[in-house]
C-alpha cells in the first residue's frame, strides 16, 4: 500500500518526502498521542464524522488540545482527497502527538501539538468476508483506558503477531475469563439469534463500526446485549465475528484451531454484511455482496 504524494501536516497540505519532524518528538519517544484510521470507499469516508468526533474525545482525554475545529479538520481530510484525486477505495491515517520538546515525562508548555494525515489504498478482502477468518485467544494484558485511540499499541501489535505466525486473522483477547475485544478489531459472538458483545466501557475501544453494527441490529429487530462472554462460550456459539474500519464485519469460522458452528460464516452475519455494504453504499463491481 503506496502512500498517496500529498500529506496534510498540522493545517497545511505537503509532498511525503517534505515531512519532517524532529527526532525529540512526544509521539515517538513516549506514544503520547492518538491516532484514527478511516475508511474510504469510491474516495468517499465512510463514518468520518464518528471517526473525528472519537478522535478529539481521545485528545481530551490525554489533555492534548487541537488548534483545529472538527468542522475545520473535516473540511481538511475532504481536500486532503481531492488534493491526491483519490477515487479508489482505501484508508486515511491521522495521527496527533503532544508536540515536539526536549525529552521530558511532564508535558512541555507552549508547544503545539503535531498533527498530519495521509492517504492508501485498501481494496476490500472479499476473499476474507465471503469465507470468513481464523484466530486465535490471548489475555488481554492492556492498559485500563483501551476506549482511548492511543498510540500505545505494543500489546496489540504483539498480538496480532502471534496470531499471524500461527496462521490466523487476529486475536481475541480475554480479562479474568471473558472476552473483551481483539487485537484492532471489535468481537462478537451470536448465539440463539441474540449478539453478545463486551459493554463499551473503559475496557475496550468504542468502535465507529462497532456503534453501525449495533444500529444495524435494531434495525433488522436481532437482539444486541452488551454483557461480556466467556472464552469457553466461544466453543457453543452459533456464530463469530468481529468488526473494525478496516475489517467491515468479518465472519470468524475458527478459533483456537476450533471451529464455530459448521466452519462457515452464520445467517446474522451475512445479514450485517449486508447492512454494512448498503450504509456504506458500497457499489463498485469488485465490491460485490457475499454470497449466502
Amino acid at each position: 500500500m503506496s502512500v498517496y504524494p500529498i500529506i496534510l501536516a498540522q493545517d497545511k497540505f505537503t509532498h511525503r518526502d517534505e515531512l519532517n519532524y524532529p527526532y525529540e518528538e512526544r509521539g515517538l519517544q513516549f506514544g503520547d498521542g492518538v491516532y484514527e484510521v478511516i475508511r474510504i470507499y469510491n474516495g468517499d469516508y465512510y463514518l468520518l464524522n464518528e471517526h473525528v468526533d472519537r478522535l478529539f474525545r481521545s485528545a481530551e482525554a490525554i489533555k492534548i488540545n487541537l488548534s483545529l475545529t472538527k468542522d475545520e479538520l473535516k473540511k481538511l481530510l475532504l481536500e486532503l482527497l481531492t488534493k491526491n484525486k483519490m477515487t479508489a477505495d482505501g484508508k486515511v491515517y491521522l495521527q496527533v502527538s503532544r508536540g515536539s520538546a526536549p525529552r521530558d515525562h511532564v508535558f512541555p508548555l507552549n508547544v503545539p501539538a503535531n498533527m498530519y494525515a495521509y492517504l492508501q489504498d485498501l481494496p476490500r478482502n472479499l476473499e476474507n468476508l465471503e469465507n470468513g477468518v481464523c484466530t486465535i485467544t490471548q489475555r488481554d494484558v492492556r492498559w485500563e483506558n483501551c476506549y482511548i485511540k492511543s498510540l500505545n499499541l505494543l500489546p496489540n501489535v504483539l498480538a496480532k503477531q502471534e496470531a499471524k505466525e500461527q496462521g490466523c486473522y487476529e486475536a481475541i483477547l480475554y480479562r479474568d475469563g471473558l472476552v473483551t475485544e481483539c487485537s484492532s478489531s471489535n468481537a462478537y459472538l451470536v448465539k440463539d439469534g441474540k449478539i453478545h458483545t463486551h459493554p463499551a466501557t473503559n475496557n475496550i475501544l468504542h468502535g465507529c463500526v462497532r456503534m453501525r453494527v449495533e444500529k444495524f441490529a435494531n434495525d433488522l429487530n436481532i437482539p444486541f446485549i452488551e454483557e461480556g462472554f466467556s472464552v469457553e462460550d466461544i466453543a457453543m456459539a452459533d456464530e463469530i465475528f468481529l468488526s473494525s474500519s478496516t475489517s467491515e464485519v468479518m465472519p470468524v469460522i475458527k478459533v483456537d484451531n476450533k471451529e464455530i458452528n459448521d466452519g462457515k460464516p452464520g445467517t446474522i452475519t451475512r445479514k450485517l454484511q449486508d447492512a454494512y455494504i448498503a450504509d456504506a453504499n458500497i457499489t463498485s463491481e469488485d465490491a460485490l455482496k457475499p454470497s449466502v
